[in-house]
């Protein structure tokens, strides 16, 4: 299980995702710097325990409407090999492990992983701020297809279910700079 560590990150999370957000294609900002806030996420343990996995909720509040967006963060005792140089977010000094390399888990093979197994019911999110603590407000409505699945993650938010009957889909909750609860599709198995 995934230690929280009580400690610093220089730069922190909040900062390195401010520059490299709105180089994404997916960023819904109009090319204004972002004004983020944490808005919620939580965690999958590493069965290895090497990498730290973190599904982070950020809210932008730059435009006249905030946005949320989902970002599957790695991180990792050293660089990550055969990734494109996108993938990495940046590095920050943790005061208690060190240096670690900040991945975008879309390109981090053990996030996307833990996050198949967390779809197909072999893996159990975690609190976002608590050391081995569930988090039973992350809800997998069935159960998808193993660890070859494609998965799509959802970076742009909005709040809504996960249809009825739908399966292999991966909701949660976040919570908008004006206190209001939401609750969205994260990610979803999807056929090849």
């Amino acid at each position: 299980m995934a230690s929280i560590h009580r400690t610093t990150m220089t730069p922190t999370k909040l900062e390195l995702l401010t520059g490299w957000l709105p180089r994404q294609s997916w960023y819904a900002g109009s090319g204004e710097t972002p004004d983020l806030v944490k808005a919620g996420g939580f965690r999958l343990d590493d069965p290895a325990g090497e990498v730290g996995i973190e599904f982070m909720v950020v809210a932008d509040t730059a435009g006249q409407e905030p946005v949320a967006y989902l970002v599957p963060l790695g991180y990792r005792g050293a660089a990550l090999e055969g990734v494109p140089g996108e993938a990495l977010i940046g590095t920050s000094e943790h005061g208690v492990l060190g240096t670690r390399w900040i991945y975008d888990g879309a390109h981090d093979p053990v996030v996307l992983a833990q996050l198949r197994a967390l779809l197909s019911g072999e893996a159990k999110p975690q609190q976002q701020n608590v050391s081995d603590t569930p988090d039973p407000t992350v809800i997998v409505h069935g159960t998808g297809p193993g660890q070859g699945a494609d998965v799509r993650i959802n970076r742009v938010l909005r709040s809504a279910e996960a249809e009825q009957g739908s399966s292999g889909r991966l909701v949660a909750g976040w919570t908008w700079p004006d206190g209001t609860a939401a609750r969205g599709e994260m990610a979803a198995v999807t056929s090849r």
